[in-house]
């Protein structure tokens, strides 16, 4: 076979017939009459879109939500995914499905509104994408014409056999309004799951081509129809056939002709006026979008003239391209601006018209850490930078982020970093999700100031090419970049703020550093076998005490009573105070009975609350025999060299870590230990 050839078997050609569909008018009735969704307006379609991906339902805080799975982006790799923005996309899905339905928002412009970096320009992208490749699919098929004509005929186009609708107009819209109606209702086009109507009129250039084979034909509507070829259109960004997008350049280099259409003076020699419509390029980007959607780039930076379109563009859904009557379109727009541009706006009396026209939908800032982790986790992973993303690193990077977004709580017993985590689906005593609810509703505008994802991807590039690294990156790297960046933000506006992204930054340390000194505890108190004596031995006191019994030692023999110190000093880990210690006993034998009932035996893994409480009570019965201090000295017995080649493995196999990121998580921890800052 040849180069060529191997090329084309590529090619799955029954697709390509599939999407290359022609027919008759009459073909194309049929079609309808069987799938009357063909039909769909732009919002329809947009909508249908999205919901064809799927949904997923769940509960936040007692209330129902619901995901899209279309804004995961799955079906390219996640490229695009939209994470942590589930309650703004379901205020812009609420607005498609409003205007699909026809409830009067298809009569404005969608305006995306945020502040830099929060994700407005990735969901409109997403949202043309998606409608490029559902126009592919069988149950997004949707349909335009030609004009075919022979012979003498070809100069109602100028020379031109086949003339293509230049608005890839809907076809159904070539039967003239005052018959419509009543031949959609004869013809039995539409059913009770779809009620099918059509709106609008055909463009200038088509209109006339229609009277003057009707004129032609002697008035025969079935004549002039045999000139229709109808085809399948296929939306794309790149060919401009249904997908626009329009953004502010220099206001000498840019007229409204760019937005409806300009005259063709080539074709002015053929037709004989400028006013003919067939002398005229409807090459618009309202024009090309016609079907589908166009996108205003910074929508609020436009000269007040193209403002004067779109008020007409939404309303009325019509343009006006220059020396030709109003034109239907049929399509979404959408546009986005960030908060200054906005807030112009608001303060512009001439703009009343463009606002009542818009409906604003805020894409703030990710406020759940879990979510924010997911962006960067995206980007960078070792197998895609090449060096080992030490654990940790992007969770600390994204906590900054969160908190430099958040509110202050009002609360006095609640500081920012709880409020993450409360956020985040944590939990806190004292704290129940109505308490969530209410620190949502306190804090209106979370989420609309703050550090932009993109800062974090500027900097944690900056320690991925860093000399430093020596193979890995990690918190700390990430974090001094974080930090030395600040004295040259250019959107911190004032020295205060700048202050106070720095203490936050100090609170992210202390975080991390109780993180790692817990998973080095871990580490070393994670002998199942140690931690499973000390929990019996524990277990058998507490019953011993709830039972008002004692307790035989397995030394002496001798039955003494319960060990008050030992049950203490696990409890203490967890903060259980003196008042409550019986209740907390209680409970912990009250689950055992359950778990009996049940025929199950009990497993202190079940129970988070005491697995910690062992861990750190065994934790701090070892550190001293295992002496990891001494890794801050130069010299280390033996002895102690394998246990912390042990804690090291367990590390590297548990908790994520390489042989590099290892040594240095337990050459910190150590030195903390050295320093008698020892977790409490």
């Amino acid at each position: 076979m040849s180069l060529v050839g191997q090329i084309a078997s590529l090619q799955n050609y029954a697709s390509y017939k599939e999407l290359a569909w022609e027919g008759t008018f009459e073909d194309y009735l049929d079609l309808v009459r069987k799938r009357p969704q063909v039909t769909r307006n732009a919002y329809q379609r947009l909508y249908d879109m999205v919901l064809s991906h799927g949904v997923e339902e769940y509960i936040d805080n007692k209330k129902k939500l619901v995901r899209y799975k279309f804004f995961r982006d799955e079906a390219h790799g996640g490229k695009d995914a939209v994470f942590g923005l589930d309650v703004p996309l379901m205020r812009l899905m609420n607005v498609l499905k409003s205007a699909a339905q026809g409830y009067g928002t298809e009569r404005r412009i969608i305006l995306l509104h945020g502040p830099v970096g929060s994700a407005k320009s990735t969901i409109v992208r997403l949202l043309k994408r998606g409608a490029e490749e559902y126009s592919r699919t069988p149950e997004g098929a949707l349909y335009t014409y030609s004009w075919e004509l022979p012979g003498a005929l070809a100069e109602l186009a100028g020379g031109q056999e086949v003339f293509p609708c230049p608005m890839h107009d809907e076809p159904l819209r070539l039967i003239p309004r005052e018959w419509r109606d009543e031949a959609i209702k004869r013809l039995g086009l539409g059913n009770d799951d779809f009620k099918l109507r059509v709106d609008g009129e055909v463009n200038p250039a088509c209109r006339m081509i229609f009277k003057e084979l009707m004129r032609h034909h002697g008035g025969d509507f079935g004549k002039v129809m045999d000139h229709v070829k109808v085809r399948r259109l296929l939306l794309s960004e790149q060919d401009r056939i249904g997908i626009g997008t329009f953004q502010p350049k220099d206001e000498k280099n840019q007229d409204s002709t760019e937005l409806t259409g300009d005259i063709n003076y080539r074709k002015i020699a053929v037709f004989g006026a400028d006013s003919d419509p067939r002398a005229f390029n409807f090459d618009g980007e309202f024009n090309i979008a016609n079907r589908g959607i166009i996108e205003f780039v910074e929508i609020l930076k436009l000269e007040v003239a193209f403002l004067y379109d779109l008020l007409g563009a939404t309303q009325e859904k019509r343009i006006k391209p220059k020396k030709f009557a109003q034109t239907d379109i049929d399509e979404v727009i959408i546009g986005h601006t960030n908060e200054a541009e906005y807030k112009k706006l608001l303060s512009n009396e001439f703009m009343e018209a463009l606002r009542d026209r818009t409906v604003k939908v805020d894409i703030p800032y990710i406020t759940r850490v879990s979510e924010e982790v997911k962006i960067y986790a995206k980007d960078y992973t070792s197998d895609r930078v090449g060096k080992h993303i030490a654990p940790h690193t992007l969770y600390v990077a994204a906590l900054w982020a969160v908190l430099t977004r958040l509110e202050d709580p009002k609360k006095g017993n609640l500081n920012p970093l709880q409020k993450a985590k409360l956020y985040d689906g944590k939990t806190l005593p004292g704290f129940t999700q109505d308490n969530i609810k209410e620190l949502r509703k306190e804090a209106a505008r979370e989420g609309m100031e703050g550090i932009s994802p993109r800062y974090i991807q500027d900097k944690i590039s900056n320690a991925l090419v860093s000399e430093k690294g020596d193979g890995a990156v990690n918190p700390f790297m990430v974090m001094n970049e974080l930090e030395s960046g600040l004295r040259h933000h250019s959107l911190i506006s004032s020295d205060d703020i700048r202050k106070r992204f720095g203490e936050l930054l100090q609170v992210v340390k202390q975080e991390y550093e109780d993180i790692v000194k817990n998973e080095v505890q871990r580490a070393i108190s994670a002998d199942e076998d140690l931690i499973q004596k000390l929990c019996a031995n524990y277990i058998d006191n507490v019953k011993a005490y709830t039972q008002k019994e004692k307790v035989k030692n397995p030394y002496t023999g001798q039955d003494e009573e319960p060990d008050e110190r030992l049950m203490r000093s696990i409890e203490e880990k967890i903060d259980i105070p003196e008042s409550r210690k019986d209740d907390f006993r209680r409970e912990i034998m009250n689950y055992i009975g359950a778990l009996a009932i049940e025929g199950r035996t009990f497993d202190y893994k079940t129970n988070e609350r005491l697995h910690k409480a062992l861990e750190a009570k065994l934790f701090e019965d070892q550190k001293d025999s295992i002496k990891l201090t001494s890794l801050v000295s130069s010299v280390v017995d033996r002895d102690t060299q394998a246990k912390i080649d042990v804690v090291k493995q367990r590390l590297i196999k548990n908790f994520g870590y390489d042989e590099v990121s290892a040594t240095d998580v337990l050459n910190y921890v150590a030195s903390i230990f050295a320093r008698g800052d020892v977790k409490s």
